[in-house]
């Protein structure tokens, strides 16, 4: 017998506990297993079918657009090891022996446990129709099933998905995006036919028909035609129908992996799945099952991952022996809210009103593209909904029809556009579940304000997990946050700094509107005192943005950052950075030994960077023009590295050189890194071009990124690397370069227009009221009627440019400033000092004797850099 040596002579039986699956739900369990009193008498073995750890299967569509199975991943780092918990991939169960208490493994392993717990999950249908084992039919499920789809729609010009549900559409988007022509199969009359109702079902096919998808609906497979060589080459469907294929993806759903608890003798469901009670216990009390392969107490087998996530939560309680009446999983909430091919879709509740006495209300309007359906009870409770076009309101119904009380607001008053909206998180009760992933309700939420001091979504977030799963639901948290604390008495105070009661955007639109062109007009009519290191820099970059001179002009120049200051990046010891511009990471060889020249006769460090541009450190200030003016000469521009502005538009060699290539990624790269260099914004920006969906130019993790496809050009936004990466979200599909670069155009100048002082595109489109479907609204459907005013600022601003560098060179006065010392100026700064290392300078260190380096070319064309 194992034991576990405690404190002193008390040792503690450690139980071993097996876990069969390490998807969602599994990893879910561990994380609330660990938590709970105990945890650490449990030795925990996992048993993965997969080679890889737990993954978001959610999101799973988006490996296809470059999110890699890093992003994707759900076990955090060190997790593992952390609690000891061995994980054994690719090394399923394989039977179960109950008397024993042993699993056996494929590698062969007999594995003891005191509990064992099933997260076994589902496993696609597939129909069993002639040929649907042929090469080329693929199921939708895992990371292998999409790398070997996108293997085979190498060679494929035509793919049919089977079936038309969620999972369905998501594969029908997919195979748009690798190229081929895509056709939908569905037998049910409608798409989506469980998650919307008629009406809306007509309004999503010809949204999703829009996108170039074939939509077949009211027939099913009848058979896989194959080639000679056995390989998929067409379908026929129930109605005689033929239709071309070269490659099929199942997606007519899914059932429960239960044949493990079916050969160990377990009850199963007459449908599948393995019957267990509210806690989640099967027949056996030593065994659980959770997630979709178990038959819940109220007869479900559940597909969603919240329902799923909730059975795990109360089986890890279980284990840990707590029975609290109300900690039990007796059903849950399927409402769903995705973005399928595009198209915003959400149901709720009772969505088809199967509820007796229940009556609709119901908005459509087929022009723009929205349909909305409430279900309403005989007391007024709104007892679900169907929402296509625009989920926007989703966040608040949701909570409302779980809640099931009398609604405090006109029902028509919440789909009617004209109308005031939903009424509100105030209008929530606290048991309302405003996260159903983890079922975090609104008065939790306020608890965590109140109560634990938490005064941000990020800050709520770690404190309740609200938020963290699908996002649907971070909206509506913020929203709560901030009425929380207003109602405490903390004021969200929204002013820039003490000198200005203005947000960043209110002042933009004070000196857009007014025609304000100095800091001084602007803090005398606007403001108080004489300003501060806050608001300075953030009025000269709305005075740069909206073309009032030359930043090193007159009052300009003492407003600005020290990077600002001297049109160079500080670095640590003193010296500066010079970025050339290398728009779309395309240079010449020519160009290629101008820059390698000037760094050598000048004694710069050099460096490639990830923007796809040259960097060259080391240079004194009073280096900075003649640096300049040999760069200029050589072509180059000012590459803004060291102002909040475009930083660069990198890309891959798309279609020109490579094989993959739908488009020419680097000639648009290089287009809208021209179209858009110095323009200011709140915080820098960076862009990307990818030359197909393999993204090798890594577009979507940018503020705005473009991704080629065989239709024209997906663009996303809000995406960013750094400390807080963020995932872009597509804005808009397959748009010509035409509408590609006006969207571009006007997304920017909504941005710089709204944002707050150093918000990045990826913070403000989380914060922006609506997110990012009001951004997609105002954007490329012109809901507040600013387009022509976001159009004639760019217009403007591409007009006005001039490089900033060119302009210093030719201005006596703007090159006074470049000197390490006003009474020497061609001395150098003592403190500036180098050594080597790799054959190159880098500061000094504290302690070492590092060397100034002579002025430039005064001994020869080639600069010598001596070690200490």
């Amino acid at each position: 017998m194992t034991h576990r040596q405690t404190s002193g002579r008390t040792s503690r039986r450690v139980k071993d506990l097996i876990l069969i699956g390490h998807g969602m739900v599994g990893q879910r369990f561990l994380e609330t297993l660990v938590e709970q009193p105990g945890a650490a008498d449990r030795r925990i073995t996992v048993l993965a079918e997969e080679p890889r750890p737990a993954y978001d299967r959610v999101h799973l569509t988006s490996w296809f657009s470059g999110t890699g199975i890093e992003e994707l991943s759900l076990t955090p780092p060190g997790f593992l090891t952390r609690y000891g918990i061995d994980l054994r991939l690719a090394d399923p169960a394989t039977s179960i022996d109950r008397a024993a208490r042993t699993v056996t493994t494929a590698s062969g392993q007999v594995l003891h446990y005191d509990e064992l717990v099933l997260a076994t999950g589902s496993y696609p249908f597939v129909p069993p129709v002639p040929g649907h084992d042929a090469a080329g039919c693929h199921v939708y499920r895992t990371v292998q099933d999409l790398e070997a789809i996108r293997a085979d729609a190498a060679d494929a010009r035509v793919g049919v998905v089977v079936g038309g549900g969620l999972l369905g559409l998501e594969a029908a988007g997919a195979l748009t995006a690798l190229g081929l022509e895509t056709h939908v199969v569905e037998f049910a009359p409608r798409l989506m036919a469980v998650q919307v109702d008629e009406g809306g079902g007509q309004l999503l096919r010809r949204k999703v028909e829009d996108l170039g998808v074939n939509v077949h609906t009211g027939a099913g497979t009848q058979a896989i035609v194959t080639g000679d060589d056995g390989r998929v080459r067409g379908m026929t469907l129930s109605d005689g129908r033929e239709l071309p294929a070269d490659l099929v993806v199942f997606s007519a759903g899914v059932r429960p992996r239960d044949q493990l608890a079916r050969d160990s003798g377990l009850p199963v469901g007459e449908r599948g799945g393995i019957v267990v009670d509210e806690r989640c216990r099967t027949r056996d009390p030593h065994i659980h099952a959770i997630g979709e392969c178990a038959l819940a107490a109220d007869g479900k087998v559940y597909g969603l991952v919240a329902p799923g996530y909730a059975m795990a939560g109360t089986a890890a309680r279980s284990l840990a022996g707590d029975h609290r009446d109300e900690d039990v999983f007796t059903g849950a909430d399927t409402s769903t809210k995705l973005k399928l091919l595009g198209v915003d879709v959400a149901s709720f509740g009772d969505a088809h009103g199967a509820t007796e006495g229940a009556l609709d209300v119901l908005y459509s309007d087929s022009r723009s593209g929205v349909y909305k359906k409430l279900v309403i009870g005989r007391e007024g409770q709104l007892l679900g909904g169907v929402l296509v076009g625009d989920t926007e309101s989703y966040a608040v119904l949701r909570p409302l029809a779980i809640g099931g009380n009398p609604l405090q607001t006109a029902p028509e008053q919440l789909v009617l556009p004209a109308g005031p909206g939903p009424a509100g998180p105030v209008a929530l009760p606290d048991e309302a579940v405003v996260c159903s992933c983890h079922n975090v309700s609104k008065g939790e939420i306020r608890a965590a304000v109140q109560q634990r001091g938490c005064a941000t979504v990020p800050e709520v977030k770690r404190c309740t997990k609200a938020g963290t799963g699908c996002g649907s639901c971070v909206k509506l948290v913020g929203t709560i946050v901030t009425e929380e604390l207003e109602a405490s008495g903390v004021s969200v105070d929204k002013s820039l700094c003490e000198h200005f009661a203005h947000t960043r955007a209110e002042l933009y639109e004070i000196v857009r509107v007014a025609g304000i062109s100095s800091f001084s007009d602007l803090i005398d009519r606007h403001g108080s005192g004489q300003g501060c290191d806050i608001c300075k820099p953030v009025v000269a970059s709305i005075l740069a943005g909206l073309d009032h001179g030359h930043i090193l002009d007159g009052e300009q120049a003492a407003l600005q950052d020290t990077n600002d200051h001297f049109l160079a990046n500080l670095q640590r010891n003193g010296s500066y950075s010079v970025v050339p511009r290398i728009p779309g990471g395309e240079i010449t060889p020519d160009g290629l030994i101008a820059i390698g020249e000037i760094a050598r006769d000048f004694g710069l460090y050099t460096k490639i960077t990830g923007g796809q541009r040259i960097d060259l450190f080391g240079a004194r200030v009073e280096q900075l023009p003649p640096i300049w003016r040999r760069l200029v000469d050589a072509g180059f521009e000012s590459g803004h590295a060291y102002g909040k502005s475009l930083r660069t538009v990198k890309s891959c060699v798309g279609e020109t050189w490579c094989r993959y290539g739908v488009q020419d990624s680097v000639g648009l790269a290089i287009e809208l890194e021209l179209r858009y260099r110095g323009l200011r914004s709140p915080h820098k920006l960076k862009s990307a071009v990818s030359g197909c969906a393999r993204e090798c130019a890594e577009a979507q993790g940018k503020d705005f990124g473009i991704i080629a496809t065989s239709s024209g050009w997906n663009l996303y936004i809000g995406g960013n690397g750094g400390m807080t990466p963020r995932h872009a979200d597509l804005l808009a599909a397959d748009l010509d370069r035409e509408t590609l670069i006006r969207s571009i155009d006007r997304f920017l100048m909504f941005y710089i227009r709204t944002a707050d002082r150093l918000e990045r595109t990826s913070v403000w489109l989380d914060r922006v009221e609506g997110g990012l479907e009001h951004v997609r609204a105002v954007v490329m459907d012109d809901s507040l009627g600013i387009c022509a005013e976001l159009d004639a600022l760019m217009a403007r601003h591409i007009g006005g440019y001039q490089d900033e560098w060119a302009a210093v060179l030719d201005d006596p006065e703007r090159l006074r400033r470049f000197a390490s010392f006003v009474n020497a100026p061609g001395t150098p700064d003592p403190a500036v000092a180098f050594m080597t290392e790799r054959g190159q300078i880098r500061p000094a260190r504290p302690g070492e004797n590092g060397r100034i380096l002579a002025p430039a070319l005064v001994a020869g064309p080639r600069l010598e850099v001596r070690p200490a």
